[in-house]
This record gives C-alpha cells, sequence and structure tokens, in this order.
C-alpha cells in the first residue's frame, strides 16, 4: 500500500501557483521576467565567452566569474521560463519530475555559488594582502581544487535534498504557493513529517550559508587592514577598486538567501517571500554581469576590443 502510494505520488502533477496577487498585472509581470531572463543569460554569456576568448582575462579571478555565469544561467533557465509560460498561458502544472528538476538545479546552483563566491573572497585577499606571491599560491592546481570543491560540494548537498525530498509522501494539495519548486514550499505540501528537514534547513542556513559569509568577512576584514596601510587615497581607492564588484554582488546574493532561509515560515509570509526569492533568481544573475562589466576596467577593455574587431 504504502509503495503504491509513492509510486502515484510520482506520477502526480504539481500546480505553481506564481503571483497570484498580481494576475491583473500578468502582461507586465510578463514583459519584467522576459527582460530579466534575457539580459541575465545574454550577460553571462558574454561574460563566459569574454574569458574564454580575451589572453588578459584568463586569471583566477575570471575562471571563478566564469563559473558563476554558467551557474546562473543555470538557474535562471531552470526557473524562468517555467514562470514565462505560466504567466502568459495561465497553465500552472508542473510535472513531479519537472518540480523535482527545478528543486535539485535550484539547490545545486545556490550552495555551489556560496562557494564560489567564497572562493573569490580568498582569491581578492591573497591578490591584495599576498601580491608578491599570488600567481605562487593561486595557480592553476589551487584555481581548479577550488573550483572542482564547490561544484562538488554543492552537488552532493543537491543529491542530498534530492534523495530526502523523493521519499516523502504528497498526498493533500499539490500547488506550491511560489513562482517555482522550492524546497520549503514543497515541505509544506507533505503529508509526512518533515519537522527533521526544516530544521536541516536551518542548521545548513547557519553551518553553510554563515560560515561562507564568515570567511567572506574576515578575508575583506584582512583586505581593509591592508588597505588602509596604503599611504596614498589614491592607491587605496585603486586597491579597493579591484574588489568592490565582488562585494556588491556578495551582499545582495547573501543577505537575500540567508533572510529568506533563516527566518521562520508562516503562510502569511508566502507572498513576502516571493518577492525576496526574485531578487536574488532573477535579479542577481542579471546584475552579475553588469556589476563585473562596468565596475572593471579590464573586462571593459576587453569587451571594447571584441566589439572594434
Amino acid at each position: 500500500m504504502g509503495e503504491n502510494l509513492k509510486n502515484n505520488t510520482f506520477k502526480e502533477d504539481f500546480y505553481i501557483l506564481a503571483f497570484t496577487e498580481y494576475a491583473s498585472l500578468k502582461a507586465v509581470v510578463f514583459l519584467v521576467v522576459l527582460i530579466i531572463y534575457l539580459v541575465s543569460v545574454l550577460g553571462n554569456l558574454i561574460i563566459i565567452t569574454l574569458v574564454g576568448l580575451v589572453p588578459q582575462l584568463q586569471k583566477p579571478m575570471y575562471f571563478f566569474l566564469c563559473n558563476l555565469s554558467v551557474l546562473d544561467i543555470m538557474y535562471v533557465s531552470s526557473i524562468l521560463p517555467k514562470l514565462l509560460s505560466i504567466t502568459l498561458s495561465g497553465d500552472t502544472i508542473i510535472s513531479f519530475l519537472g518540480c523535482f528538476i527545478q528543486m535539485s538545479v535550484f539547490a545545486l546552483c545556490i550552495d555551489t555559488n556560496f562557494l564560489l563566491l567564497t572562493a573569490m573572497a580568498y582569491d581578492r585577499y591573497v591578490a591584495i594582502c599576498k601580491a608578491l606571491h599570488y600567481f605562487i599560491i593561486m595557480n592553476r592546481r589551487t584555481c581548479i581544487l577550488l573550483i572542482v570543491t564547490s561544484w562538488l560540494l554543492g552537488a552532493l548537498n543537491a543529491l542530498m535534498w534530492s534523495i530526502l525530498v523523493s521519499k516523502l509522501d504528497f498526498c493533500s494539495s499539490h500547488v506550491v504557493n511560489h513562482f517555482f519548486c522550492d524546497l520549503k514550499a514543497m515541505l509544506q505540501l507533505s503529508c509526512s513529517d518533515t519537522t527533521s528537514l526544516e530544521t536541516i534547513i536551518s542548521s545548513e542556513g547557519v553551518l553553510w550559508g554563515m560560515l561562507s559569509f564568515t570567511l567572506i568577512l574576515t578575508s575583506y576584514g584582512y583586505i581593509i587592514s591592508t588597505i588602509m596601510k596604503i599611504h596614498t587615497t589614491l592607491g587605496r581607492l585603486k586597491t579597493f577598486s579591484s574588489c568592490s564588484s565582488h562585494i556588491t554582488v556578495v551582499i545582495i546574493f547573501c543577505f537575500t538567501v540567508l533572510i529568506l532561509y533563516m527566518k521562520p515560515q508562516s503562510e502569511d509570509s508566502m507572498e513576502q517571500d516571493k518577492v525576496i526569492s526574485l531578487l536574488y533568481i532573477a535579479f542577481v544573475p542579471m546584475l552579475n554581469p553588469l556589476v563585473y562589466s562596468l565596475r572593471n576596467k579590464e573586462v571593459l577593455k576587453a569587451i571594447k576590443k571584441q566589439v572594434m574587431r
């Protein structure tokens, strides 16, 4: 009987509620999400292409940025096209497999994103605080190790959640009160006891998110200390500008994710959660290439050089 129920669960569809409070503005929502999606994908593809083509950008920081761009494309492409379809057609159905893929890809990307941002903070620390030994410390082997470790740990954590959620029974409502198959929204639908899983989410927020954020803050603590020792104001500004783009992305991404996943869940806060989610799912991937290009002279120079060819 239990096995049959689980088999039926995998065959049943889910229904994504999306932004029901803005049903009268669906044309505006569709247009905004479409523009964000296109700018995100195009902007991140440009970053990936530039890093691959321009020798001057084939440095550790840009290798990390390239991986960040791949992650951004992955998770906006797993979520926003379906949201566009729902907004345009009103068809909210998503298969269990489709929902499961959304959730797993999203978990992989968020976890790996945290680790890559931490690795990038370490890279800036070495570049500014250990400048004379930068290319010795941040050699090809170290960069590959940091990147592979980030992806591997992200994948293992996503796999863990995939296995845990696949064992849950969804025998009540199949309406996901979100604009994608978010992990917390999925747990709310289950008729299984999810208390332990909710505890794991909160613990992960502390151990995974806060640990990454603490390491990033530690790196920037040393960076700021080193910058303050530079005698000229111009020198301090020039050195600080080399990591200002990373700081901007870290603040937007880390704060929105940590606020969302560490605050108590309630039905009354779901619409608020959707808006917060939209910040790091849609706006951060769109802002990443803009921030890293508009505030980075090397990237701007590379873009101009490719355009002039």
